[in-house]
């Protein structure tokens, strides 16, 4: 066989003209992408490798919306689908695993060889298809790649137009630079969708000759108080563990109170949370009254079961 790196898509009549058999195209030895497409089954389907079996079939296309958002290195949901735009809905095709868009993709960029759309645009896109809460994650999570900025978000959403924009713009306004991990924008904005004031975002804690000791997820530094999310790795990393508690030992000393969130406090009982949160500010001179139940807003973004552990 010559010409065909099957490492790579290609579709299924380059790999009969290549001399594969239809047994072993149709068999294990590949993978079968978009009904048509058929790459190694000994390689990994990444979005980047999706995307380029899918633009055999649409080559004019742009990858867009999720898996634009992977490849730019950005958070999203899950989906089993590859996603392109193309210009017009006589250009969109059926398949297996592939969704097709209509849209002018304008704003694009190459990512491993590929016309993907810009992180700007794919963040606009995106906000017809994902909740509030999860664009603000996207959003985090392209800046914290470095893929764009608050700003260039903030100059995208205002220059959108059509459905969704609303929510774009939101979004923009609340996506913040420094955000390392989803977790930490969801406990970000439960905290500030709650009622209670916004904390800062990955501060360094200083020692008293001013040098950098300890970085802290959500601080109010002028209350010495600090939220952070911790995952289980944390429990079952002993080294892990022995750094997290001199930390802690440590930011005791100069006063500090550091409270630990996780992930049943976010998705089980977010409004105890908050009330949580609302009490430990209180101890530290910050009162702010919130209703015993959660408003209707908050329960929008926060689901869970918000009753539980109420008080």
């Amino acid at each position: 066989m010559t010409g065909i790196d099957e490492r790579r898509p290609f579709l299924r009549r380059d790999g009969l003209a290549a001399g594969i058999t239809r047994h072993r195209l149709d068999g294990p030895a590949f993978h079968r992408l978009f009904g048509t497409v058929r790459v190694s089954g000994e390689v990994e389907l990444t979005p980047s490798l999706l995307a380029a079996g899918a633009l055999l079939l649409l080559p004019d296309a742009a990858v867009s919306h999720h898996t634009a958002a992977r490849m730019l290195g950005g958070i999203v949901p899950h989906t089993e689908e590859t996603h392109l735009t193309v210009a017009r809905p006589q250009g969109r095709r059926r398949r297996p695993g592939l969704r097709c868009h209509v849209g002018p993709a304008v704003r694009t960029r190459r990512v491993d060889g590929l016309r993907v759309t810009s992180p700007e645009q794919t963040f606009t896109d995106l906000a017809t298809h994902l909740t509030l809460v999860d664009l603000v994650v996207l959003g985090d999570s392209l800046v914290h790649r470095d893929a764009t900025s608050p700003d260039r978000l903030l100059e995208a959403a205002a220059g959108a137009r059509g459905p969704g924009t609303a929510l774009a713009r939101g979004a923009a306004a609340l996506v913040r630079k420094g955000v390392e991990s989803p977790m930490e924008t969801r406990s970000r904005l439960l905290l500030t969708f709650g009622g209670l004031p916004e904390p800062r975002v990955n501060e360094w804690v200083t020692d008293e000759h001013g040098r950098r000791r300890y970085r802290l997820d959500l601080p109010y530094p002028e209350l010495r108080l600090a939220f952070e999310y911790d995952g289980r790795q944390h429990a079952q990393d002993a080294a892990q563990w022995g750094w997290d508690v001199g930390r802690r030992e440590w930011l005791d000393g100069q006063g500090w109170r550091l409270i630990v969130l996780r992930a049943s406090d976010v998705f089980t009982t977010p409004w105890a949370t908050v009330l949580r949160a609302r009490d430990a500010l209180a101890q530290r001179g910050f009162d702010i009254e919130l209703p015993r139940q959660p408003p209707r807003e908050f329960a929008l973004h926060f689901p869970g079961r918000p009753w539980a552990g109420s008080r």
